[in-house]
């Protein structure tokens, strides 16, 4: 059978935010405060770092957890051995068919290791497994407690491999993501020190105060405000100011509020360009001196406005007064404040990757669920709003503007590799099943609530979701009340079967029948996965009409969809029932065409039996 093409209707910012409510959940909290050398010859550092941690939990904790990060990129690290195990490795950790990891020399290596650390001034003893630190506290931490732990550190940078590393393909000479010793976040769940083997993080929420001394030609981008420009130079002082530098190195130093990571990149090349925002945040763009991309860096300063100001729109306040985009790492990558995006790209892939970035700091760097365990939250709802963001100022005019998260979801379930989202990030057999699953059918989560509550209710529900549970560390369970409140509705089902199970929805008409003057229509529930129906009926005359078949354990009904058009509301469809029948008062001769979903937002994976046309 054909299939119909109708409408998509979208609603943007049109409702009002909500009045939050205090969840009552408590978090964590560290303040950092380090100071680092950086060689730029060996790409070794040295580091002190001064941590002081609050435990805001019910419990006592006698031991705490650090990420070591960079000893991932050593041969045999658990990184490694999963990239010559895993049947889909990543390309840009490959070379040769073998993992780059695999032959990297001593002075290519990866390294992070503690060299003292105490407690409140008494020696602790710890122990380092792989890229995580254990240590056993000299004092228990009590509820309500604080701690002081204070640690000499060393590292050195690896070859560029993955997100972070020294002299990436396009030059870059330092991209310092994952860098220091980060403490493992503890939450209601307990303790989340998962080592790094692929992918996703987790933090816990501080101010940081940073200083970075290193060769004085570098220029220095990334988390943070810059606390002493007259001191730097590099384009900071103010204008007519002389800057006098001694000695062969300078020191950076930055100040972060209230983040849960700390990124920064350096080089000698850079260009450094800031944009002042008349309603928004300053935003700053640290790029190679490289004529083939600087004309399309000048162009996506205006588009990296437009994109701040959609999100703040959309979601809600930007929470910060600065954002950087800094040329470096190995794609792109979202941290604190900033991104990382590689530089040699046409203007829309530049300015696409930006975009789905600068989406990351509010879904992954102010919400901030846990990735390991429910990334399709983070890079699902990122990939949503982004194509809506793109939709808009690229112009694109798209009547789905998540048709690619659609396709991406029906490869996967053709492919027999999927795994429930609830599957953690590290433990999926394929990164195309992961990548598909948090990505695809992370952004059709939302978009297919919006078929199920309303276009409008969803993006009440998004703005309330961020207003209630920024800086909280939300769950699934979290959305799915929030759209519950929002809505009326009860979408316990809708969680459980779209990321608990790999059930699939694949609703058919069964058959058209003659009925006298009316027409019989008969439905079937195939796929296991329940839903609400949309149902259009064409007419040979062109006349339209839809039918509404609430899906009865959701205890409510959305708002018609398509309010120029009549719509009637028919009986709810219980679940345990396979099949489905109602009346059309029209006579079959009169009917052209019946469609199941004309919005396609409804994930069906099987479009043919959605459609019912007539011979032309």
């Amino acid at each position: 059978m054909k299939r119909l093409r109708f409408f998509f209707f979208s609603a943007l910012a049109s409702a009002s935010l909500l009045t939050a409510q205090e969840s009552g959940q408590w978090q964590q909290h560290v303040d950092y405060t380090m100071d680092v050398d950086m060689d730029v010859k060996t790409y070794q550092y040295t580091g002190t770092q001064k941590l002081v941690y609050t435990n805001n939990s019910p419990d006592e904790l006698g031991r705490v957890f650090y990420h070591l990060y960079y000893n991932a990129f050593q041969p045999g690290s658990e990184m490694d051995i999963r990239l010559q195990n895993i049947k889909d490795p990543d390309n840009r950790m490959m070379e040769g068919g073998k993992s780059r990891i695999s032959t990297l020399s001593e002075s290519e290596i990866g390294y992070l290791h503690a060299e003292t650390l105490t407690q409140d001034g008494q020696p602790v003893s710890f122990k380092e497994e792989g890229t995580i630190l254990v240590v056993n506290l000299a004092k228990p931490i009590p509820p309500g407690g604080k701690t002081t732990l204070e640690m000499t550190f060393k590292g050195q940078v690896p070859l560029q491999i993955r997100r972070a590393g020294r002299n990436s393909s396009e030059g870059v000479a330092l991209s310092m993501s994952q860098w220091y010793p980060k403490l493992s976040e503890y939450d209601f769940e307990g303790w989340h020190p998962n080592p790094y083997i692929a992918r996703e993080f987790h933090g816990v929420w501080g101010d940081f105060d940073v200083k970075i001394t290193l060769d004085k030609e570098y220029t220095v981008g990334g988390t943070g405000y810059l606390q002493n420009p007259q001191e730097i130079g590099h384009g900071y002082e103010t204008p007519g100011t002389k800057v006098k530098t001694k000695g062969k190195t300078l020191t950076w130093h930055f100040k972060a509020p209230k983040v849960h990571d700390f990124m920064w990149a350096a080089d000698p090349e850079y260009i450094h360009d800031v944009l002042e925002m008349e309603d928004g945040p300053t935003l700053h763009f640290y790029y190679k001196n490289n004529p083939e991309i600087i004309e399309n860096w000048k162009k996506l300063q205006p588009k990296t406005a437009e994109a701040m100001a959609f999100f703040s729109k959309n979601i809600g306040k930007y929470p910060y007064e600065q954002y950087s985009v800094v040329q470096g790492g190995d794609g792109g990558m979202e941290y604190a404040m900033s991104t990382l995006v590689t530089g040699g790209r046409e203007l829309g892939s530049l300015v696409g990757v930006m975009v789905h970035e600068m989406a990351h700091s509010w879904f992954q760097h102010v919400l901030a669920t846990n990735e390991s365990e429910h990334e399709w939250m983070d890079e699902g709802f990122t990939s949503f709003i982004s194509s809506l963001c793109m939709n808009e100022i690229m112009q694109q005019e798209k009547q789905n503007p998540f048709e690619g998260s659609y396709r991406g979801y029906y490869a996967l379930v053709n492919s027999g590799l999927e795994m429930p989202q609830s599957t953690h990030a590290d433990r999926y057999t394929t990164n195309f099943a992961y990548g598909i699953s948090a990505y695809s059918k992370g952004s059709i989560f939302l978009s297919q609530l919006g078929y199920i509550i309303g276009q409008d209710k969803l993006m009440e529900t998004i703005k309330k979701y961020y207003e209630d549970f920024k800086f909280k560390h939300p769950v699934p369970n979290d959305i799915k009340r929030t759209a519950e409140k929002v809505s009326g509705m009860e979408l316990n089902w809708y969680l459980t079967d779209w990321t608990q199970t790999t059930n699939t929805i694949d609703y058919g008409i069964k058959s058209v029948e003659a009925d006298g003057e009316k027409t019989k229509i008969s439905l079937e529930r195939i796929g296991e996965m329940p839903m609400p129906l949309d149902i259009l009926v064409v007419g040979e005359d062109g006349t339209q009409q839809t039918f509404y078949i609430p899906l009865r354990m959701m205890f409510g009904e959305k708002e018609n969809p398509y309010p120029d058009l009549k719509r009637t509301v028919l009986e709810d469809w219980p679940w345990a029932y396979p099949s489905y029948e109602f009346t059309l008062d029209m006579p079959l001769k009169n009917v052209k065409a019946i469609v199941i979903d004309p919005s396609q937002l409804m994930a069906d994976v099987d479009g043919e039996n959605n459609v019912y046309q007539t011979e032309e």
